[in-house]
């Protein structure tokens, strides 16, 4: 038998497959219910957030229901809704991990931004946070706002290569695995709650603080962080 070429996989992708053969096989039959995370963390020798990335996806592609404030269902892939979801892409970054990365990067974007911004990136950094408001207070999720924020703070460091890495990472957030996470546990009052952090962020950049604008923006990925870790009786609440 000719050899396959063999291609590195996310680690989520991973978790999910063999998720998706235990209930393939019966393992898990419909309408049970999954094992909680920290178990199957335990069992999988893996990271609670790396579970959740691959639920998710599982989520995303039918194979499960995700009941906040319950836990994680298998569904009926008779059923037309799960036959007829979604695959994920081989190439989507686990939302999670995304977080992580922004985190090393824009810490240190943020600390050049602070040695380095212009009246006109600070301007451009106040209009993106006064945008965020605007949307929050007519309920509406502020990523436009967002996206603004870090894209100005990338575009203050002047260099291409960094405003392209932060363009791709923000934009990476429009993916379905993404997207389903933050329909579990964003809302306006957990962005209020960023808007917050993106002032810190703002205040340490305005006083060329170098050192107070990378752990401003540590302190605001690490926050996004855990409320995308929150447990699901938790999103249940917000």
């Amino acid at each position: 038998m000719p050899l396959q070429t063999v291609e590195p996989q996310r680690l989520y992708r991973q978790i999910a497959e063999q998720l998706r053969s235990l209930i393939t096989s019966g393992e898990f039959a419909a309408g049970q219910r999954l094992p909680a995370e920290r178990d199957l963390a335990r069992q999988f020798g893996v990271s609670r957030p790396s579970v959740r990335e691959a639920l998710i996806a599982l989520e995303v592609e039918g194979w499960v229901e995700v009941r906040v404030g319950s836990g994680v269902y298998v569904l009926d892939r008779a059923s037309r809704l799960a036959a007829a979801a979604p695959a994920v892409a081989a190439t989507e970054w686990g939302p999670l991990e995304l977080i992580r990365a922004r985190r090393v990067i824009e810490g240190e974007t943020a600390a050049l931004a602070a040695k380095s911004a212009k009246r006109k990136h600070i301007k451009a950094m106040r209009d993106a946070i006064a945008s965020m408001k605007g949307e929050a207070a007519q309920g509406i999720l502020p990523l436009t706002g967002d996206r603004a924020f870090h894209t100005a703070i990338a575009d203050a460091c002047e260099n291409i290569v960094l405003l392209e890495t932060i363009q791709t990472f923000w934009d990476s957030r429009r993916g379905p695995l993404f997207e389903r996470l933050g329909n579990h546990f964003e809302s306006v009052p957990s962005w209020q709650l960023a808007i917050d952090e993106h002032e810190s962020v703002l205040r340490a950049i305005e006083a060329h603080d170098t050192d107070a604008a990378r752990t401003a923006m540590h302190q605001h990925m690490d926050k996004s962080h855990s409320r995308f870790s929150a447990s699901w009786r938790r999103a249940s609440a917000s």
